[in-house]
C-alpha cells in the first residue's frame, strides 16, 4: 500500500510510482543465469540503439530530463547507458538482487530503487519535498532535499528520492530476504512501461533466486 500526499498530486499530475514487493528473494553467491541475462541486456541495448541521437529520441529518457532539467541537473541512467551502448561498459556485478534492478533501469530507462523491506517501518508515502527533509544516502553521505524534488518515506524517514537516490537505513544487503522496488515515473511515462518495468525485475530476480515469490505489483498514480 502506497499513500500518495495531496502535495504529490498537486505538483505531479500525471506521474507515477511502481511498487513491487517480492518476498524470500535471498540469493547466494552469483547466479550464472542472472550472469548470461545480464549479458544478454547489453548486448540487446548495443544492437539497438547506435547513436547518442537514437537514446536521445527516446521518449521514456527525455521525460527523465524535463524532470531533471527543472533541478539544473541531467538524468544519471542515460549516462550509464551511454557508458554501456557506447563505451562497451558493463552493467555492475553486485549483489543479484541489486543486479536485477540494475539490469531493468537500463533496458527500460526507468528509474528505480530498491529496498530491504524489514527495515521499512510502517506505511510508505510518496510525497514532493519542502526542502527541509534530510537523509543520509547509501555512501553514508547526509543529504537535504530540494524542494519540490519526489521522495518516497516511511514511518521513521526518507526512504530515497529522484535527485539523490536511496538511502542507506533501508539499502538491500546480501543477506536481504524480501524487497521492495519502487519506480518513479514523472509525468510522461505511460502506465504500461512502469508494469513491464517491473515484470522484467520480478523475471531476473527469479532467475537468482527461482524460490522468491510476488507479495504486490501496482502503479500508483
Amino acid at each position: 500500500m502506497l499513500i500518495l500526499t495531496e502535495d504529490w498530486r498537486h505538483q505531479y499530475g500525471g506521474a507515477s510510482m511502481g511498487i513491487l514487493i517480492v518476498e524470500n528473494a535471498q540469493c547466494a553467491g552469483v547466479s550464472e543465469s542472472l550472469e548470461a541475462q545480464r549479458r544478454q541486456v547489453e548486448e540487446e541495448l548495443r544492437a539497438d540503439v547506435h547513436s547518442k541521437e537514437e537514446l536521445d529520441a527516446s521518449a521514456v529518457l527525455a521525460a527523465y530530463g524535463q524532470y531533471y532539467k527543472r533541478f539544473k541537473k541531467t538524468y544519471h541512467v542515460k549516462q550509464q547507458l551511454e557508458s554501456v551502448i557506447f563505451k562497451g561498459k558493463s552493467i555492475p556485478s553486485v549483489t543479484p538482487l541489486v543486479e536485477a534492478m540494475f539490469m531493468a533501469e537500463l533496458k527500460n530507462g526507468l528509474l528505480t530503487a530498491g529496498h530491504d523491506l524489514a527495515q521499512v517501518q510502517g506505511t510508505l508515502t510518496l510525497d514532493a519535498a519542502n526542502g527541509e527533509e534530510t537523509y543520509v544516502l547509501i555512501n553514508g553521505k547526509e543529504q537535504t532535499l530540494k524542494v519540490q524534488d519526489m521522495f518516497l518515506r516511511d514511518d521513521v524517514g526518507v526512504l530515497s528520492s529522484i535527485l539523490y537516490g536511496p538511502d542507506q537505513r533501508t539499502r538491500i544487503r546480501p543477506e536481504t530476504k524480501n524487497v521492495v522496488f519502487t519506480v518513479y515515473a514523472p509525468t510522461g511515462i505511460a502506465r504500461k512501461a512502469v508494469e513491464q518495468h517491473l515484470e522484467d525485475i520480478y523475471s531476473y530476480v527469479r532467475l537468482a533466486a527461482p524460490q522468491a515469490l510476488r507479495r504486490e505489483q501496482n502503479v500508483y498514480n
